[in-house]
C-alpha cells in the first residue's frame, strides 16, 4: 500500500514551516519512502512574533490566533501542492502544530493549528493532535517520533536524532524506549542568534571558542540526567533552565557554544553507555545520527570522539526534513488505525492509536 502524504511540522525555535510530501510504502509490515518534495518556508516577522508570545495570550485571543493559524497552514500547504504540481496526488495531511503548552504531569498538551481549519482550506482530510491520546492516558506524550525511526531504520541499536533536543530510541531487553537527551539545537541557535545569526553554521562560531569546565560541569550536574528512562523534557527546559545557567558565565559567545557543544556529546556518551550490550548479548553496536544537527559538521565530530571509547560504530544520516517525514509516517498509522505511540517510550498507561481525523 502507498500513501501520498503532506507531513507539516513547525519548531519551537519559529525557523519556519517544514513542508514534506513524500510517498510512504508499507509491505508486510516493512515501511519504505520517498520523498519527492520539500520546503522550509520562513515565517514573517508577524508570525514569529504571534507564535513567540502565544504562550502569554487570554485563553479567547489564543482560541482564535489557533484558527487563524490553522487557516495560514492550509494556505501554505495549497501553496506548496501548487507550486510543486501535486494536484489530485495527496492522499490527506499530518500536521503536528507549533506546541505551545506541554505539561504531561496535569494530562495537558497544546500544539496551535486548528485541523478543521487546514481541512477547510486544503479540501483535503487532515490527522492533527498527535499527542494528545498518550497525553490523557497519562504518558509523556514525547517524543512521538521514534515508533516511526524504528519501522524506517530497523537496523541500528541506537538512532540518536540531533533536533530541537537530542532524542535516542533503542532496544534493551526485547523492549524499544526512546526518550530525550537533552536540549540541542534550541540552545545552540539562541547563542547563535545572539551574535545576529539564525545558526551556528558547521559549528564554526563553536570549533573557534574554548571549552569552559566550570560551566560544562554544572550542565552536566543537572538533576534531569539523573531521571530514570523514559524521560521528556519540559517545552520550557532549554529557556528557563539551560539558558540562564549559561548567561551566569561570563564567556564569549564561542565559548558558551564550544562548551554546550561538549555538553551535547557528554550526554550522549553517557546515555549510549548506559544502553551498552552485555556480555554474550545479541545485535549490533551500531548508531545512526540523524535530524537538522547533522549539518553542525563540529557538533557531529565532538560527538563521534565522546562515542569512540564504546566502540560504536556511527552513520550520519542528513536529512533536513526528515521531522517532517516521521510526522507523515505517525499519520500513516493513524490512518491505518494502527498503534503510533508505545507506553514503553512515554510511561503511558498503554499504547495508543494518536491523531484526530478531519475530513470535509
Amino acid at each position: 500500500m502507498v500513501y501520498n502524504v503532506i507531513g507539516v511540522t513547525s519548531g519551537t525555535s519559529l525557523a519556519g514551516l517544514d513542508v514534506v510530501f513524500a510517498a510512504l510504502t508499507e509491505v508486510r509490515g516493512k515501511w519504505t519512502y520517498e520523498i519527492k518534495a520539500a520546503e522550509r518556508l520562513a515565517y514573517t516577522p508577524e508570525w514569529e512574533e504571534k507564535l513567540g508570545g502565544a504562550a502569554n495570550l487570554p485563553a479567547r485571543d489564543y482560541l482564535l490566533l489557533n484558527s487563524e493559524y490553522g487557516h495560514y497552514i492550509g494556505h501554505t500547504v495549497n501553496q506548496f501542492i501548487s507550486q510543486h504540481q501535486l494536484d489530485h496526488q495527496v492522499h490527506f495531511i499530518v500536521a503536528h502544530g507549533h506546541t505551545v503548552f506541554h505539561v504531561p504531569a496535569q494530562k495537558m498538551t497544546a500544539q496551535l493549528g486548528d485541523g478543521a481549519a487546514i481541512a477547510a482550506v486544503t479540501g483535503l482530510p487532515v490527522i492533527s493532535d498527535l499527542r494528545a491520546m498518550d497525553i490523557a492516558l497519562g504518558g509523556k506524550g514525547a517524543p512521538i517520533l521514534p515508533i516511526a525511526e524504528q519501522l524506517l531504520f530497523p537496523d541500528y541499536r541506537y538512532r540518536i536524532n540531533l533536533s530541537e533536543n537530542a532524542t535516542m530510541a533503542v532496544q534493551k531487553d526485547g523492549q524499544f524506549l526512546a526518550f530525550d537527551i537533552c536540549p540541542c539545537n534550541y540552545v545552540l541557535d539562541a547563542l547563535a542568534e545572539t551574535l545576529g545569526r539564525s545558526y551556528d553554521d558547521e559549528g564554526k562560531l563553536a570549533a573557534g571558542g574554548v571549552t569552559d569546565q566550570p560551566l560544562l560541569q554544572a550542565l552536566n550536574g543537572l538533576a534531569f540526567y539523573n531521571e530514570s528512562y523514559p524521560r521528556a523534557l519540559a517545552s520550557k527546559f532549554g529557556t528557563g533552565v539551560i539558558m540562564p545557567m549559561i548567561q551566569q558565565h561570563q564567556l564569549s559567545t564561542q565559548g558558551k557554544l564550544n562548551t554546550y557543544t561538549h555538553h551535547i556529546a557528554a550526554q550522549i556518551g553517557n546515555v549510549v553507555k548506559d544502553f551498552q550490550p552485555q556480555e554474550g548479548e545479541e545485535g549490533s553496536n551500531n548508531l545512526l545520527l540523524t535530524g537538522g544537527g547533522t549539518a553542525n559538521t563540529y557538533l557531529v565530530k565532538v560527538i563521534q570522539e565522546a562515542l569512540q571509547p564504546l566502540n560504536i560504530t556511527v552513520t550520519v544520516q542528513e536529512e533536513p526534513f526528515r521531522n517532517a517525514l516521521m510526522i507523515a509516517l505517525l499519520g500513516a498509522l493513524r490512518w491505518r488505525q494502527e498503534t503510533n505511540a508505545l507506553a514503553s517510550i512515554t510511561g503511558a498507561e498503554k499504547d495508543s492509536v494518536g491523531g484526530a481525523l478531519w475530513a470535509v
